[in-house]
This record gives structure tokens, sequence and C-alpha cells, in this order.
């Protein structure tokens, strides 16, 4: 055996060494047998170890993070290291959604709770545009931090964030990236408030105006850079940890955006509301500040090839997923005298604002005002993840439009979406079953905080869970479809995907509820007095 460990083959392609020695147990421990001229072998044996082992294109999304890096290391410290990649199992993948997904879901319970404590500041009173800001600025934010994290994760994953030269030029260019587009997103979002805050009385102020933008411009910024940070650290110490970053990151970016968006606009626009008093050009210098940054940021974003090409495509899904969510927002005239105080949040105007405008002045459907933001938030954490998770699987095979199999993608049928064997499949009946159970949790806190109108009798519960998996079910086989279509047209998922389909689950939840609450009231099982 001394003589067969002695003798050295010439390396394969690929670093492989042949299965028969990499199975030989005297091959996990390389460093006791390499001889003074064997130093070079520990290496190749490392290198060689997932693809002698015959590891599956799709089981490379599965792989501990720790992992990515091995083949740079040539210590002997490197070989304690197990010799095979951990993988992810169902429970595995659940259990770190949990955590993030419940965390997401009690931001958006938080945030409700803080627009219902400063509704009350004199800003909310005599600027009341503010109110119109605040759906828009939210649900364009949320959508450009949730990209930035499926953007970040999909870089992490493939080995693009490995070495501190690659973490830098994607750390610089992405949070560039985002202050361009969080500036320009709140210059719009303040511009819309404007005008759906004059088109109904006629009344136009300049100092109002004024003071919106800089509120929404200042906001948007310190958020995003806040924000940035936050994602890339969750990302790195994700990977650091061996947790798949698509997993946590998205509803991360979610609960947290929400929140410190909506405190932070509070904030500013209360203080820049005080200087209208006696220093009136504050406001105006505030907002001539941020938008004087826009050139720095284009061009530090520019340099990057990873966000050149987001800098001028990534705004069309952005934009329309807003026209999609939330058109017609109903919240200043109608929703804040109904909604109590857990979820006169995000303005159930982070849903499609038409339907809810046709229901929740309704009495017959009462309280829906209150599960609309939970059902919908829900909805788009869950879909996120699954488009994150597959577009990282799709980047692991080339660039866009790169075939991942044998023959192009056409539209999944539902049993291979929800029942094959693939990891995505995989995950999308783990994200499934976490319906149930993340609802349950939400529907007992929206009742122990008194939020609702309604009683949440057995079959209230019972058409609330159909409206939820319902929606779930449709989001996942939409997004499994949406994802590879994006990417056969040469368009990157991470950029695109997200946007629509949170939009199409605010659409899908405000109507799957509504619906719910028409049956509900149809049957009798309704008691729109209680909470009152």
């Amino acid at each position: 055996m001394t003589s067969q460990l002695e003798h050295k083959e010439p390396p394969q392609a690929n670093g492989a060494v042949p299965g028969d020695r990499l199975a030989s147990p005297e091959h996990q421990e390389p460093a006791q047998f390499l001889g003074p001229q064997g130093t070079g072998v520990e290496v190749v044996m490392l290198e060689s170890r997932a693809n002698a082992k015959g590891v599956r294109e799709e089981d490379a999304l599965l792989e501990n993070g720790s992992q990515s890096n091995e083949s740079d290391d040539t210590s002997t410290e490197r070989g304690a290291e197990p010799a095979s990649p951990l993988k992810e199992t169902s429970f595995s993948i659940g259990l770190q959604v949990l955590f993030p997904f419940l965390l997401a879901g009690f931001g958006t319970v938080a945030a409700g709770m803080v627009l219902d404590i400063v509704q009350h500041w004199d800003v909310f009173k005599y600027v009341t545009e503010v109110f119109i800001l605040v759906p828009a600025l939210l649900g364009l934010k949320g959508n450009l931090e949730m990209t930035l994290a499926s953007r970040l994760s999909t870089a992490a994953n493939i080995g693009q964030m490995d070495t501190p030269k690659e973490l830098w030029k994607m750390v610089t260019g992405n949070m560039a990236l985002i202050q361009v587009q969080a500036t320009v997103v709140g210059f719009l979002a303040s511009i819309a408030a404007v005008v759906f805050g004059w088109i109904p009385d006629g009344h136009f102020s300049m100092d109002h105006a004024v003071l919106l933008c800089a509120s929404s411009v200042a906001t948007a910024f310190i958020a995003s850079l806040v924000l940035g940070m936050i994602m890339i650290g969750v990302i790195i110490g994700s990977r650091k940890m061996g947790i798949n970053p698509d997993n946590v990151a998205t509803p991360i970016a979610a609960s947290l955006g929400d929140l410190l968006t909506l405190a932070l606009l509070a904030g500013i626009s209360w203080g820049l509301y005080k200087e209208l008093e006696s220093r009136t050009f504050v406001n105006p210098l505030v907002c001539a500040f941020f938008l004087s940054l826009l050139p720095i940021w284009i061009m530090v974003a520019r340099r990057s090839s990873a966000t050149r090409e987001v800098l001028y495509s990534g705004w069309e899904p952005v934009i329309i997923a807003m026209a999609i969510s939330r058109w017609a927002c109903p919240c200043p005239q109608s929703l804040l005298g109904l909604v109590p105080a857990l979820t006169s949040p995000l303005c159930p105007c982070s849903v499609g604002g038409l339907i809810l405008d046709r229901t929740v002045s309704d009495p017959n459907f009462a309280g829906m005002a209150v599960f609309t933001p939970v059902i919908n938030g829900v909805g788009g954490n869950l879909v996120a993840v699954q488009a994150s998770r597959i577009s990282t699987y799709l980047h692991m095979s080339g660039e866009p439009g790169d075939s991942p199999g044998p023959a192009p993608r056409r539209c999944p049928s539902p049993c291979s979406t929800f029942f094959s064997s693939d990891v995505n499949s995989r995950s999308a009946r783990v994200l499934f079953l976490l319906v149930v159970p993340g609802h349950l949790v939400f529907l007992y806190t929206i009742h122990s905080m008194q939020g609702g109108h309604t009683t949440l009798t057995l079959v209230f519960i019972v058409f609330y869970m159909t409206a939820a998996l319902l929606q779930v079910l449709i989001l996942l086989y939409i997004a499994d479809w949406m994802v590879h279509w994006m990417w056969g047209r040469h368009l990157d998922p991470d950029n695109f995907s997200i946007p629509y389909l949170t939009a199409l689950g605010d659409l899908l939840g405000t109507g799957l509820l509504a619906l719910s609450f028409h049956v509900l009231w149809l049957i009798g099982d309704r008691d729109s007095d209680v909470g009152d």
C-alpha cells in the first residue's frame, strides 16, 4: 500500500483524480502520506471532491457557503473540514426561511403601529399629502431593496463575492446603484403625492411640495444606505454560517425596509416641517443636496459591469409594479378612519388599490383592511424567496439566455413546479407549507391586539386560509414560469421578476380575500360589531 500511495499520477482535466483513489479512506487526510515532492497533490484532491462525487448542477445551489473557497486555500488547516459539501434538505430550507419569514410579518405589524402613532403628529395633520407619500414610497423602496437582496444573494452563491477585490467591487457598484434608484424613486413618489393631493381639492402649496420632496428624497437615501449595508452584512454572515442567502435576505429586506423607511419618513418630515416656521430655505436646500449627488452615484455605478445594465434597464419593472399594486390609493380619504392600530400600516394601499377602494368602505367587508397587509406581505415574501432561489440556480448554468437544461424551458406544468425531485420544486413545497402556520401566528397576533372588526371563527379561518393558500400556490407557479421566461429572453430575473411577482401578489391577495369576505357575508358567518 505504501508504494501505491507514493505513486503520483498526472493531474486530469478539471483537477479530478481517479475515483478508486478518492474512495480510499487513506485519502481523506492527504497530509499524512504526501512526501516532500507531493505538496501540490493536496490542492488537486480538495478541488476534485465535488466533481468526483458526481454532484449534479442543481445541488451546487445547496452547498455550504463556506465550501466555495476551499479550492483557493492550500493550507493543511483546510484539510480538516468535511470532505463532502453540506446539502439543504427540506427541513433545513424551512428552518432557514422560518425566522426571516416571521420577522417580515411582524415587521409589517410594527410598521402599522408606528403609522398609527405618527399619524397624530402636526406634519401629518397639516400636510396630509404625507399619507399619500407613505404607500408610494414604501412600495417603490420595497421593490428596490428586495431586488438588491436577490442580486447580492445570487452573486454570493455563484462566487462573485469570494475574494476581497470582488466583494469590494460588488459592494460599491450595488450601493451606488441603490442610491441612484432610491433618489429617483423618492423624487417620483413625492411628485405622485403632490399630484394626488392637489387633484381632489385643487389646492397647491409650494412649501408643502418642497417639504414632501425633501422628506421623500432624504428618507429614501438614508434608508437605502442603512439597509444596503445591513443586506451586505446578512449575506456575508449567511455564507460564513453555511446558510443560503436566498432563504433569508429578501424577507429581512422586506421586514426592515417598511419599518425603517416609515420611521425615517415620520422623523424627517416632522423636523423639516418645524423648519418651515423660521427657515424656509432648509427644505429646498436638503432636496437640492441629495439630487446633486446623483451624478456621483451614476458614475460609480457605471464602472461596475454588474450594475451598469441595471442602471439603464432596471426602472421599468419597479414603476409598472407600482402602477399594478398601488393605483388609486384610497388611504387618506377612507382608510385611516377605519383601520385600527394594528394595520393602518402599509395602508392597505400595499394592495390592489382599486379592489380595496371598492370593498373597504362597504360594511359587508368590515375588517378586511386589517388582514390585507398581512396576506399580501406573506405572499410577496414567500414568492420573493422562491424567485431569488430559481434565479441563483439559473445563474449557475451561465448567463441570461443560456438554457439550463438540454431543451429550452417552456411553460411548466403544476406537477413539475411542485412535485418533481429538483431543488426548486422542493423549496416550493416547503414555502407552501409555511403558509398555514405563519398565518395562524399573525391572525392570533391581530386578534390579541384587537386589530380587527371580524370574529376569528373556525369558518372565517378556513376561508382565510383557503385564500392565502391559493394565493401562494398561484404565485409560486407563476414565479417558476416568469423567472425562466425572463431568463430565456436575456433578462436577469434578479432585477425584473420580484417587482412583478409582489405586485401580482397584492392583486391576488386582495381579490381572493374580498371573495372570501363576500362568501362569509352570504352564509352569515360574520359579526362586524366585534372589535369596534
